[in-house]
Protein backbone atom coordinates (compact mmCIF):
# COMPACT_ATOMS: atom_id res chain seq x y z
CA UNK A 1 0.00 0.00 0.00
CA UNK A 2 1.09 3.56 -0.75
CA UNK A 3 0.33 5.69 2.32
CA UNK A 4 -1.11 9.08 1.36
CA UNK A 5 0.96 11.85 2.87
CA UNK A 6 0.06 15.41 3.79
CA UNK A 7 -3.23 14.80 5.60
CA UNK A 8 -2.15 13.52 9.03
CA UNK A 9 -4.88 14.58 11.46
CA UNK A 10 -6.99 16.17 8.71
CA UNK A 11 -10.46 15.15 7.56
CA UNK A 12 -10.66 13.92 3.95
CA UNK A 13 -13.94 12.98 2.28
CA UNK A 14 -14.10 10.15 -0.27
CA UNK A 15 -16.97 10.16 -2.77
CA UNK A 16 -17.57 6.84 -4.52
CA UNK A 17 -16.64 3.59 -2.78
CA UNK A 18 -15.75 1.26 -5.61
CA UNK A 19 -12.27 -0.18 -6.10
CA UNK A 20 -10.41 3.12 -6.34
CA UNK A 21 -12.51 4.85 -3.67
CA UNK A 22 -12.03 2.22 -0.98
CA UNK A 23 -8.36 1.95 -1.89
CA UNK A 24 -7.97 5.71 -1.47
CA UNK A 25 -9.80 5.59 1.85
CA UNK A 26 -7.48 2.87 3.18
CA UNK A 27 -4.35 4.71 2.05
CA UNK A 28 -5.56 7.99 3.52
CA UNK A 29 -6.27 6.30 6.85
CA UNK A 30 -2.86 4.63 6.81
CA UNK A 31 -1.34 8.10 6.35
CA UNK A 32 -3.13 9.44 9.42
CA UNK A 33 -6.17 11.11 7.86
CA UNK A 34 -9.69 10.93 9.25
CA UNK A 35 -11.82 9.59 6.42
CA UNK A 36 -15.46 10.36 5.76
CA UNK A 37 -16.87 8.04 3.11
CA UNK A 38 -19.99 8.28 0.97
CA UNK A 39 -21.62 6.43 -1.92
CA UNK A 40 -25.20 6.57 -3.17
CA UNK A 41 -25.20 2.78 -3.19
CA UNK A 42 -26.22 1.27 0.16
CA UNK A 43 -24.17 -1.91 -0.35
CA UNK A 44 -21.04 0.18 -0.94
CA UNK A 45 -21.71 2.12 2.26
CA UNK A 46 -22.09 -1.14 4.18
CA UNK A 47 -18.72 -2.35 2.89
CA UNK A 48 -17.09 0.88 4.04
CA UNK A 49 -18.75 0.62 7.46
CA UNK A 50 -17.49 -2.96 7.79
CA UNK A 51 -13.95 -1.67 7.27
CA UNK A 52 -14.39 0.86 10.05
CA UNK A 53 -14.83 4.03 7.97
CA UNK A 54 -17.15 6.81 9.05
CA UNK A 55 -19.99 6.95 6.53
CA UNK A 56 -21.41 10.45 6.20
CA UNK A 57 -23.88 11.88 3.70
CA UNK A 58 -21.72 14.41 1.88
CA UNK A 59 -24.79 15.98 0.27
CA UNK A 60 -26.13 17.17 3.61
CA UNK A 61 -25.87 20.93 4.32
CA UNK A 62 -22.51 21.80 5.87
CA UNK A 63 -21.14 18.28 5.34
CA UNK A 64 -17.93 19.63 3.80
CA UNK A 65 -17.29 22.38 6.33
CA UNK A 66 -14.48 20.49 8.09
CA UNK A 67 -13.10 18.70 5.04
CA UNK A 68 -9.55 19.39 3.81
CA UNK A 69 -10.02 17.60 0.48
CA UNK A 70 -12.65 15.70 -1.49
CA UNK A 71 -11.38 12.57 -3.27
CA UNK A 72 -13.59 11.46 -6.16
CA UNK A 73 -13.81 8.12 -7.93
CA UNK A 74 -13.23 8.29 -11.71
CA UNK A 75 -16.74 7.27 -12.73
CA UNK A 76 -18.31 10.37 -11.14
CA UNK A 77 -18.63 13.32 -13.56
CA UNK A 78 -17.24 16.56 -12.20
CA UNK A 79 -17.88 18.92 -15.12
CA UNK A 80 -19.70 17.37 -18.10
CA UNK A 81 -22.45 16.53 -18.83
CA UNK A 82 -23.19 18.16 -15.45
CA UNK A 83 -21.20 18.42 -12.21
CA UNK A 84 -22.09 15.99 -9.47
CA UNK A 85 -23.87 18.05 -6.77
CA UNK A 86 -21.36 17.10 -4.08
CA UNK A 87 -18.48 18.19 -6.30
CA UNK A 88 -20.28 21.46 -7.00
CA UNK A 89 -20.70 21.92 -3.24
CA UNK A 90 -16.96 21.38 -2.78
CA UNK A 91 -16.24 24.09 -5.34
CA UNK A 92 -18.56 26.46 -3.52
CA UNK A 93 -16.91 25.68 -0.18
CA UNK A 94 -13.39 26.03 -1.60
CA UNK A 95 -12.56 22.38 -0.88
CA UNK A 96 -9.91 21.01 -3.27
CA UNK A 97 -11.05 18.03 -5.37
CA UNK A 98 -8.63 15.24 -6.35
CA UNK A 99 -8.61 11.54 -7.22
CA UNK A 100 -6.51 8.51 -6.34
CA UNK A 101 -4.07 9.20 -9.20
CA UNK A 102 -3.27 12.63 -7.79
CA UNK A 103 -2.83 11.16 -4.32
CA UNK A 104 -0.51 8.52 -5.74
CA UNK A 105 1.84 10.97 -7.42
CA UNK A 106 2.00 13.29 -4.40
CA UNK A 107 2.75 10.37 -2.05
CA UNK A 108 4.94 7.92 -4.00
CA UNK A 109 8.39 9.29 -3.19
CA UNK A 110 9.50 8.79 0.43
CA UNK A 111 12.66 9.36 2.45
CA UNK A 112 13.61 5.73 1.74
CA UNK A 113 14.46 6.84 -1.78
CA UNK A 114 17.48 8.73 -0.43
CA UNK A 115 19.13 5.33 0.17
CA UNK A 116 18.51 3.96 -3.32
CA UNK A 117 21.27 3.68 -5.90
CA UNK A 118 18.69 4.06 -8.66
CA UNK A 119 15.41 5.91 -8.17
CA UNK A 120 12.14 4.17 -9.03
CA UNK A 121 10.56 5.22 -12.33
CA UNK A 122 6.92 5.67 -13.30
CA UNK A 123 5.69 5.07 -16.85
CA UNK A 124 2.14 6.29 -17.50
CA UNK A 125 0.22 5.19 -20.60
CA UNK A 126 -2.92 6.84 -21.95
CA UNK A 127 -4.75 6.98 -25.29
CA UNK A 128 -8.06 5.98 -26.82
CA UNK A 129 -7.11 2.46 -27.92
CA UNK A 130 -4.38 0.02 -27.04
CA UNK A 131 -3.35 1.50 -23.72
CA UNK A 132 -4.03 -1.71 -21.77
CA UNK A 133 -2.03 -3.87 -24.17
CA UNK A 134 0.74 -1.26 -24.32
CA UNK A 135 0.98 -0.98 -20.54
CA UNK A 136 0.96 -4.76 -20.11
CA UNK A 137 3.56 -5.19 -22.84
CA UNK A 138 5.84 -2.58 -21.25
CA UNK A 139 5.56 -4.32 -17.89
CA UNK A 140 6.25 -7.69 -19.52
CA UNK A 141 9.41 -6.43 -21.26
CA UNK A 142 10.68 -4.82 -18.05
CA UNK A 143 10.03 -7.98 -16.05
CA UNK A 144 11.80 -10.19 -18.60
CA UNK A 145 14.77 -7.82 -18.47
CA UNK A 146 15.15 -8.62 -14.78
CA UNK A 147 13.89 -5.40 -13.21
CA UNK A 148 11.19 -5.25 -10.56
CA UNK A 149 7.95 -3.95 -12.06
CA UNK A 150 4.34 -3.42 -10.98
CA UNK A 151 1.35 -2.81 -13.27
CA UNK A 152 -1.52 -0.73 -11.94
CA UNK A 153 -4.12 1.96 -12.61
CA UNK A 154 -6.92 1.22 -15.03
CA UNK A 155 -5.50 -2.30 -15.35
CA UNK A 156 -4.42 -4.70 -12.64
CA UNK A 157 -4.23 -3.20 -9.15
CA UNK A 158 -5.37 0.20 -7.97
CA UNK A 159 -2.51 2.70 -7.91
CA UNK A 160 -2.56 3.04 -4.13
CA UNK A 161 -2.70 -0.75 -3.62
CA UNK A 162 0.77 -1.42 -5.03
CA UNK A 163 3.79 -2.03 -2.84
CA UNK A 164 6.17 0.90 -2.37
CA UNK A 165 8.68 0.46 -5.21
CA UNK A 166 12.24 -0.45 -4.28
CA UNK A 167 15.66 0.47 -5.63
CA UNK A 168 15.50 0.74 -9.43
CA UNK A 169 11.94 -0.59 -9.64
CA UNK A 170 9.42 0.54 -12.25
CA UNK A 171 5.70 1.25 -11.91
CA UNK A 172 3.66 1.07 -15.13
CA UNK A 173 0.28 2.80 -15.03
CA UNK A 174 -2.55 2.64 -17.52
CA UNK A 175 -4.56 5.86 -17.13
CA UNK A 176 -7.93 6.68 -18.64
CA UNK A 177 -9.12 10.17 -19.49
CA UNK A 178 -11.41 9.96 -16.46
CA UNK A 179 -8.30 9.61 -14.30
CA UNK A 180 -6.04 12.16 -15.98
CA UNK A 181 -8.66 14.91 -16.24
CA UNK A 182 -8.90 15.47 -12.47
CA UNK A 183 -5.60 14.40 -10.89
CA UNK A 184 -3.94 17.40 -9.22
CA UNK A 185 -0.49 15.80 -9.54
CA UNK A 186 0.66 14.05 -12.72
CA UNK A 187 4.41 13.56 -12.73
CA UNK A 188 5.43 10.37 -14.54
CA UNK A 189 9.03 9.95 -15.64
CA UNK A 190 7.86 8.62 -19.02
CA UNK A 191 4.45 9.50 -20.50
CA UNK A 192 2.90 7.65 -23.44
CA UNK A 193 0.01 8.63 -25.73
CA UNK A 194 -0.89 5.74 -28.03
CA UNK A 195 -3.50 7.45 -30.22
CA UNK A 196 -6.67 9.51 -30.07
CA UNK A 197 -10.11 8.83 -31.53
CA UNK A 198 -13.58 10.04 -30.45
CA UNK A 199 -14.69 8.43 -27.18
CA UNK A 200 -16.42 9.48 -23.95
CA UNK A 201 -17.46 12.71 -25.68
CA UNK A 202 -20.42 13.34 -23.38
CA UNK A 203 -18.15 13.09 -20.33
CA UNK A 204 -15.62 15.55 -21.72
CA UNK A 205 -17.88 18.00 -23.51
CA UNK A 206 -16.64 16.98 -26.96
CA UNK A 207 -13.45 15.93 -28.69
CA UNK A 208 -11.53 19.02 -27.55
CA UNK A 209 -12.27 18.30 -23.91
CA UNK A 210 -11.34 14.65 -24.39
CA UNK A 211 -7.98 15.60 -25.88
CA UNK A 212 -7.42 18.17 -23.12
CA UNK A 213 -7.89 15.42 -20.51
CA UNK A 214 -5.26 13.24 -22.22
CA UNK A 215 -2.91 16.18 -22.75
CA UNK A 216 -2.76 16.87 -19.00
CA UNK A 217 -0.51 13.83 -18.56
CA UNK A 218 2.17 15.68 -20.53
CA UNK A 219 1.44 19.28 -19.56
CA UNK A 220 1.00 19.14 -15.80
CA UNK A 221 4.32 17.69 -14.69
CA UNK A 222 6.57 17.61 -17.72
CA UNK A 223 7.83 14.01 -18.09
CA UNK A 224 11.51 13.34 -18.74
CA UNK A 225 10.48 11.45 -21.89
CA UNK A 226 7.34 11.79 -23.97
CA UNK A 227 6.30 8.98 -26.32
CA UNK A 228 3.54 10.20 -28.62
CA UNK A 229 1.59 8.51 -31.38
CA UNK A 230 1.51 10.88 -34.34
CA UNK A 231 -1.01 9.16 -36.60
CA UNK A 232 -3.68 11.77 -35.71
CA UNK A 233 -3.59 15.56 -35.73
CA UNK A 234 -3.88 15.75 -31.95
CA UNK A 235 -0.78 13.59 -31.53
CA UNK A 236 1.17 15.66 -34.05
CA UNK A 237 0.10 18.84 -32.26
CA UNK A 238 1.15 17.49 -28.86
CA UNK A 239 4.48 16.18 -30.17
CA UNK A 240 5.21 19.58 -31.66
CA UNK A 241 4.49 21.24 -28.33
CA UNK A 242 6.75 18.87 -26.39
CA UNK A 243 9.85 19.23 -28.58
CA UNK A 244 12.24 22.18 -28.33
CA UNK A 245 13.91 21.37 -31.64
CA UNK A 246 13.64 18.81 -34.49
CA UNK A 247 16.40 16.74 -32.87
CA UNK A 248 15.07 16.91 -29.29
CA UNK A 249 15.33 13.29 -28.14
CA UNK A 250 13.24 13.82 -25.03
CA UNK A 251 10.40 13.17 -27.49
CA UNK A 252 9.91 9.85 -29.27
CA UNK A 253 7.35 9.88 -32.06
CA UNK A 254 5.66 6.58 -32.87
CA UNK A 255 3.54 5.52 -35.84
CA UNK A 256 1.90 2.51 -37.43
CA UNK A 257 0.98 4.48 -40.56
CA UNK A 258 4.37 4.71 -42.24
CA UNK A 259 7.96 5.86 -42.02
CA UNK A 260 8.76 8.89 -39.86
CA UNK A 261 11.40 11.34 -41.06
CA UNK A 262 13.60 13.92 -39.37
CA UNK A 263 16.66 14.01 -37.11
CA UNK A 264 14.78 13.16 -33.92
CA UNK A 265 14.03 9.85 -32.19
CA UNK A 266 11.25 7.80 -33.78
CA UNK A 267 9.86 4.27 -33.72
CA UNK A 268 7.47 3.19 -36.44
CA UNK A 269 5.99 0.04 -37.93
CA UNK A 270 5.61 -0.54 -41.65
CA UNK A 271 4.63 -3.78 -43.40
CA UNK A 272 5.02 -5.69 -40.15
CA UNK A 273 8.52 -4.43 -39.30
CA UNK A 274 9.27 -2.16 -36.36
CA UNK A 275 12.15 0.27 -36.92
CA UNK A 276 13.95 2.58 -34.53
CA UNK A 277 15.58 5.70 -36.00
CA UNK A 278 17.81 8.26 -34.27
CA UNK A 279 19.64 11.19 -35.80
CA UNK A 280 18.49 10.21 -39.27
CA UNK A 281 19.80 6.62 -39.07
CA UNK A 282 18.13 3.28 -38.40
CA UNK A 283 19.55 1.70 -35.26
CA UNK A 284 17.32 -1.39 -34.82
CA UNK A 285 14.52 -3.41 -36.40
CA UNK A 286 12.11 -6.15 -35.27
CA UNK A 287 9.93 -8.40 -37.42
CA UNK A 288 6.53 -8.27 -35.67
CA UNK A 289 4.72 -10.57 -38.09
CA UNK A 290 5.43 -13.88 -36.29
CA UNK A 291 4.27 -12.56 -32.90
CA UNK A 292 0.83 -14.12 -32.48
CA UNK A 293 -0.20 -11.94 -29.54
CA UNK A 294 0.33 -8.72 -31.54
CA UNK A 295 -1.66 -9.06 -34.77
CA UNK A 296 -2.51 -6.11 -37.00
CA UNK A 297 -1.39 -2.52 -37.38
CA UNK A 298 -3.03 -1.43 -34.11
CA UNK A 299 -0.98 -3.93 -32.12
CA UNK A 300 2.11 -2.92 -34.07
CA UNK A 301 1.47 0.62 -32.84
CA UNK A 302 1.26 -0.75 -29.28
CA UNK A 303 4.56 -2.54 -29.87
CA UNK A 304 6.17 0.71 -31.04
CA UNK A 305 5.09 2.49 -27.85
CA UNK A 306 6.26 -0.36 -25.62
CA UNK A 307 9.56 -0.60 -27.48
CA UNK A 308 10.16 3.14 -27.07
CA UNK A 309 9.43 3.00 -23.34
CA UNK A 310 11.79 0.06 -22.86
CA UNK A 311 14.53 1.86 -24.79
CA UNK A 312 14.10 4.86 -22.46
CA UNK A 313 15.02 2.50 -19.63
CA UNK A 314 18.14 1.32 -21.46
CA UNK A 315 16.84 -2.12 -22.44
CA UNK A 316 18.57 -3.43 -25.57
CA UNK A 317 16.62 -4.08 -28.79
CA UNK A 318 17.43 -7.81 -28.78
CA UNK A 319 16.10 -8.12 -25.24
CA UNK A 320 12.92 -6.32 -26.24
CA UNK A 321 12.45 -8.57 -29.27
CA UNK A 322 12.84 -11.70 -27.16
CA UNK A 323 10.32 -10.37 -24.65
CA UNK A 324 7.83 -9.51 -27.41
CA UNK A 325 7.97 -13.11 -28.62
CA UNK A 326 7.08 -14.32 -25.14
CA UNK A 327 4.11 -11.97 -24.69
CA UNK A 328 0.80 -13.79 -24.41
CA UNK A 329 -1.55 -10.81 -24.77
CA UNK A 330 -4.48 -9.75 -22.63
CA UNK A 331 -7.95 -11.23 -22.32
CA UNK A 332 -10.62 -9.57 -24.49
CA UNK A 333 -8.03 -7.80 -26.68
CA UNK A 334 -7.29 -9.62 -29.96
CA UNK A 335 -7.49 -12.82 -27.90
CA UNK A 336 -7.38 -16.04 -29.90
CA UNK A 337 -9.79 -18.31 -28.04
CA UNK A 338 -10.16 -21.25 -30.45
CA UNK A 339 -9.31 -22.56 -33.90
CA UNK A 340 -11.44 -25.22 -35.55
CA UNK A 341 -11.45 -26.53 -39.12
CA UNK A 342 -9.34 -23.62 -40.31
CA UNK A 343 -11.57 -20.99 -38.62
CA UNK A 344 -10.14 -18.78 -35.86
CA UNK A 345 -12.30 -17.27 -33.11
CA UNK A 346 -10.97 -13.97 -31.76
CA UNK A 347 -12.30 -12.10 -28.73
CA UNK A 348 -11.79 -8.32 -28.95
CA UNK A 349 -14.62 -7.32 -26.62
CA UNK A 350 -12.52 -4.34 -25.51
CA UNK A 351 -13.14 -2.80 -28.96
CA UNK A 352 -15.87 -0.62 -27.49
CA UNK A 353 -15.68 2.21 -30.04
CA UNK A 354 -15.62 2.43 -33.82
CA UNK A 355 -11.92 3.25 -34.08
CA UNK A 356 -10.81 0.22 -32.07
CA UNK A 357 -13.21 -2.07 -33.96
CA UNK A 358 -11.84 -0.72 -37.25
CA UNK A 359 -8.34 -1.69 -36.17
CA UNK A 360 -9.53 -5.17 -35.28
CA UNK A 361 -11.22 -5.63 -38.66
CA UNK A 362 -8.12 -4.39 -40.47
CA UNK A 363 -6.01 -7.09 -38.81
CA UNK A 364 -7.75 -9.96 -40.62
CA UNK A 365 -8.49 -10.39 -44.36
CA UNK A 366 -11.92 -12.06 -44.10
CA UNK A 367 -14.12 -11.72 -41.04
CA UNK A 368 -17.41 -12.99 -39.66
CA UNK A 369 -18.01 -9.90 -37.51
CA UNK A 370 -20.02 -9.95 -34.27
CA UNK A 371 -20.88 -6.35 -33.46
CA UNK A 372 -23.40 -4.15 -31.68
CA UNK A 373 -24.33 -2.99 -28.22
CA UNK A 374 -24.82 0.42 -26.66
CA UNK A 375 -23.91 2.89 -29.39
CA UNK A 376 -21.46 5.74 -28.73
CA UNK A 377 -21.37 9.17 -30.27
CA UNK A 378 -19.60 9.48 -33.60
CA UNK A 379 -21.19 6.59 -35.47
CA UNK A 380 -19.26 3.97 -37.45
CA UNK A 381 -17.37 6.24 -39.85
CA UNK A 382 -13.88 4.91 -38.90
CA UNK A 383 -15.00 1.37 -39.75
CA UNK A 384 -16.22 2.02 -43.29
CA UNK A 385 -12.79 1.71 -45.01
CA UNK A 386 -12.46 -1.80 -43.56
CA UNK A 387 -15.93 -3.19 -44.27
CA UNK A 388 -14.53 -4.96 -47.33
CA UNK A 389 -12.98 -7.43 -44.89
CA UNK A 390 -16.43 -8.41 -43.60
CA UNK A 391 -17.98 -11.54 -45.12
CA UNK A 392 -21.02 -11.00 -42.91
CA UNK A 393 -21.94 -9.12 -39.73
CA UNK A 394 -23.94 -10.64 -36.88
CA UNK A 395 -25.50 -7.88 -34.79
CA UNK A 396 -26.15 -8.22 -31.06
CA UNK A 397 -27.60 -5.88 -28.45
CA UNK A 398 -31.00 -4.68 -27.33
CA UNK A 399 -31.04 -2.18 -30.20
CA UNK A 400 -29.52 -4.56 -32.74
CA UNK A 401 -31.96 -3.58 -35.49
CA UNK A 402 -31.07 0.12 -35.27
CA UNK A 403 -27.35 -0.68 -35.11
CA UNK A 404 -27.72 -2.81 -38.24
CA UNK A 405 -28.96 0.21 -40.18
CA UNK A 406 -25.40 1.60 -40.05
CA UNK A 407 -24.14 -1.44 -41.99
CA UNK A 408 -26.02 -0.48 -45.15
CA UNK A 409 -25.13 -2.95 -47.92
CA UNK A 410 -22.82 -5.14 -45.79
CA UNK A 411 -24.35 -8.64 -45.51
CA UNK A 412 -25.71 -8.87 -41.99
CA UNK A 413 -28.12 -10.65 -39.69
CA UNK A 414 -29.85 -9.27 -36.59
CA UNK A 415 -29.12 -11.85 -33.91
CA UNK A 416 -29.67 -9.80 -30.70
CA UNK A 417 -27.98 -12.35 -28.40
CA UNK A 418 -24.42 -13.62 -28.29
CA UNK A 419 -25.63 -17.22 -28.38
CA UNK A 420 -27.41 -16.76 -31.69
CA UNK A 421 -24.58 -14.68 -33.20
CA UNK A 422 -21.86 -17.21 -32.38
CA UNK A 423 -23.97 -20.15 -33.50
CA UNK A 424 -24.79 -18.54 -36.84
CA UNK A 425 -21.21 -17.30 -37.47
CA UNK A 426 -19.77 -20.71 -36.55
CA UNK A 427 -22.13 -22.51 -38.90
CA UNK A 428 -21.39 -20.21 -41.84
CA UNK A 429 -17.63 -19.56 -41.42
CA UNK A 430 -15.30 -20.99 -44.07
CA UNK A 431 -11.67 -22.13 -43.65
CA UNK A 432 -9.34 -19.13 -43.49
CA UNK A 433 -11.98 -16.84 -42.00
CA UNK A 434 -12.04 -15.30 -38.52
CA UNK A 435 -15.09 -15.10 -36.28
CA UNK A 436 -14.36 -11.80 -34.58
CA UNK A 437 -16.10 -10.18 -31.63
CA UNK A 438 -15.29 -6.48 -32.02
CA UNK A 439 -18.52 -4.78 -30.99
CA UNK A 440 -17.78 -1.09 -31.77
CA UNK A 441 -20.12 -0.32 -28.87
CA UNK A 442 -20.32 -0.37 -25.10
CA UNK A 443 -21.59 -3.49 -23.35
CA UNK A 444 -23.94 -2.01 -20.77
CA UNK A 445 -27.17 -2.74 -22.63
CA UNK A 446 -26.68 -6.48 -22.00
CA UNK A 447 -23.61 -6.94 -19.76
CA UNK A 448 -22.04 -5.40 -16.67
CA UNK A 449 -18.80 -4.71 -18.56
CA UNK A 450 -16.78 -5.68 -21.63
CA UNK A 451 -15.14 -8.52 -19.68
CA UNK A 452 -18.52 -10.18 -19.10
CA UNK A 453 -19.34 -9.78 -22.79
CA UNK A 454 -16.03 -11.36 -23.80
CA UNK A 455 -16.53 -14.22 -21.35
CA UNK A 456 -19.95 -14.88 -22.86
CA UNK A 457 -18.39 -15.00 -26.33
CA UNK A 458 -15.80 -17.52 -25.16
CA UNK A 459 -18.48 -19.67 -23.51
CA UNK A 460 -20.59 -19.67 -26.67
CA UNK A 461 -17.57 -20.54 -28.83
CA UNK A 462 -16.89 -23.49 -26.55
CA UNK A 463 -20.56 -24.51 -26.75
CA UNK A 464 -20.52 -24.31 -30.53
CA UNK A 465 -17.43 -26.54 -30.58
CA UNK A 466 -19.29 -29.22 -28.64
CA UNK A 467 -22.35 -29.13 -30.89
Amino acid sequence: MIQVCGFDGACVAVLGLGRSGLSAARSLRAGGAEVWAWDDNADARERATAEGFTVRDLSAPGALDQVAMLVVSPGIPHLYPAPNPIIAAAWAAGVPVDNDIGLFFRSLATRDWDRFDSLPRVIAVTGSNGKSTTAALIAHVIGVSGRAVQLAGNIGRGVLDIDPPGDGAVVVLELSSYQTELARALTPDIAVLTNLSPDHLDRHGGQGGYFAAKRRLFAEGGPDRAIIGVDEDEGRFLANQMAESPADDRLIRISAAGKLAGPGWSVFARKGFLSEWRKGRQVASIDLRPIAALPGAHNHQNACAAYAAARCLGIAPKQIEAAFNGFRGLPHRSQLVAERDGVRFVNDSKATNAASAAMALAAFPRVRWICGGLEKQGGLAPIRPHLGHVAKAYVIGREAASFALHLRDVPHEVCTTMAVAVARASAEAQPGEVVLLAPAAASFDQYDNFEARGADFIAEVERAGRA
